[in-house]
């Protein structure tokens, strides 16, 4: 049940907010002091604190209180505390929000506002835990991933990217040719080269091709090899890349940019691991695991005559679909740091700019957005403005730009008063919120 600790040396005041808390379902524990409240937070369970500023009639400096809050966050980092009081100067209260207090509330106190900000707690405590349960459940998925493929160094945090990981890991055992489907620049090398890495043949060399970086009349060269004189330029023999991978896996990407010339002789080799250099009439012979991939549509280009059927269906025995981005955010900043390494940091707000943005580019433009904005940065943290990313577009109701006095009134007002909602409407911290308001000189009290 959730579990909140009220801690006032008034029992009248205990009393009240047990009520209260009691009438909405929400079971209340009640310590008369510092020490019996710290007790009772060792012994666990408790989800949102409530706790007096003044434990003592004849000061207002709310010094008991500060060090009461103190302990409590040492010991108890992410419990989230309410700061009520009747004395505080509200420059005191600021500053023990901005070290993390949740909010900050005055006696006498208003029922709803209290209530509203509990419930909003509440909620967020369970979001944590859910998010640690999560983060639980996703390093045990890691580990048992690792514990059984060779991940290649791949980094991602994301569910989807496990659940493509652990697909690929699987079909690598099996020795047939799989097909990667998914964007531009979302990384399909690298699943290619998790399934080479959990082959049989992952001794072997992995040799890769683009088919849409080279020439039609050079596609074939490439793949297949050539002799002397096989066309303009070809002054001496050369071997292709099923040679180059005899023993181990060739990775084809952007198969459907293979002509269809190519795409025949391909078929070939995928039937009778033969083939023949071009210009040339000795067949030769390749023991290669084909991996190949795409971001078109084959089934497409099938029904207009661009692709063939049959080889579509051998290359397509196994599908592993890599998903954009954009389907995997949780991605963005472990990878965000990946690629800063060593060499800078990334701000709050920078971070926030990055899971906000759709990255149409995928993890290419995330490691090119974060080198570019390394360079702006300098010796300093990257911030959002390094990154130039536009405002994002599934966050409609965030701000970025600095709100002014009227929009920080009119939230807290539509908030009713409740400081972590106003700012979960300003797209603020209630620390940074509260830095607002300190500076426009408005109340905590409306």
């Amino acid at each position: 049940m959730r579990t909140v600790l009220i801690i006032d040396d008034n029992p009248a005041v205990g009393e009240a907010l047990s009520l209260l808390l009691s009438l909405h379902e929400i079971r209340p524990v009640t310590a008369l002091s510092a020490e019996e409240g710290l007790a009772t937070l060792a012994r666990g369970h408790i989800d949102v604190v409530i706790q007096d500023m003044n434990f003592s009639a004849d000061t207002t400096s709310g010094e008991e209180g500060v060090q009461l809050f103190r302990a409590i966050r040492e010991r108890h980092p992410d419990l989230p505390v309410i700061l009520l009081t009747a004395w505080t100067h509200l420059e005191t209260a600021v500053e023990l929000v901005k070290a993390g207090a949740a909010d900050y509330l005055a006696k006498p106190w208003d029922d709803a506002k209290l209530l509203a900000t509990v419930e909003n707690l509440l909620e967020l405590a369970e979001s944590s835990r859910e998010v640690s349960r999560h983060r639980t459940d996703r390093r045990r998925l890691r580990e048992k991933l690792e514990a059984n493929f060779d991940l290649d160094g791949l980094v991602f945090a994301s569910d989807a990217m496990a659940r493509t990981v652990e697909l690929a890991g699987q079909v690598a055992r099996s020795d047939v040719p799989v097909l990667i489907t998914g964007p531009n620049g979302a990384g399909k090398e690298r699943i290619a080269a998790i399934v080479h890495k959990n082959s049989a043949v992952r001794r072997g060399p992995f040799v890769a091709v683009n088919c849409g970086a080279l020439p039609g009349e050079l596609i074939e060269a490439e793949l297949f090899g050539a002799d002397a004189g096989a066309y303009t330029g070809a002054n001496k023999a050369r071997e292709g890349r099923f040679e180059l991978a005899d023993g181990g896996t060739l990775f084809l990407d952007e198969i459907g940019n293979l002509p269809l010339s190519g795409q025949v002789k391909l078929l070939r080799v995928l039937e009778t691991g033969q083939f023949e250099r071009l210009g040339s009439g000795r067949t030769r012979r390749a023991n290669v695991r084909v991996i190949s991939a795409t971001n078109a549509d084959l089934k497409a280009m099938i029904a207009e005559g661009s692709f063939r059927e049959d080889l579509y269906y051998r290359l397509n025995v196994i599908e592993v679909n890599l998903p954009p981005l954009a389907e995997r955010m949780d991605d963005v900043p472990v990878l965000a740091e990946h690629f800063l390494g060593d060499r800078g940091t990334l701000s709050d707000e920078a971070r926030d700019a990055l899971v906000g943005h759709d990255w149409p580019g995928n993890v290419r433009e995330l490691k090119n957005a974060i080198e570019r904005a390394r360079l702006l940065a300098g010796d300093g943290a990257i911030e959002a403005a390094h990154l130039n990313l536009p405002a994002p577009r599934h966050q409609g109701a965030r701000n970025l730009d600095e709100p002014s006095r009227e929009a920080v009134e009119g939230a807290l007002d539509r908030a009713g008063g409740v400081v972590s909602r106003a700012a979960q409407q300003l797209g603020l911290s209630r620390q940074a919120l509260y830095r607002r308001m300190e500076r426009y000189g408005i109340p905590t009290q409306a």
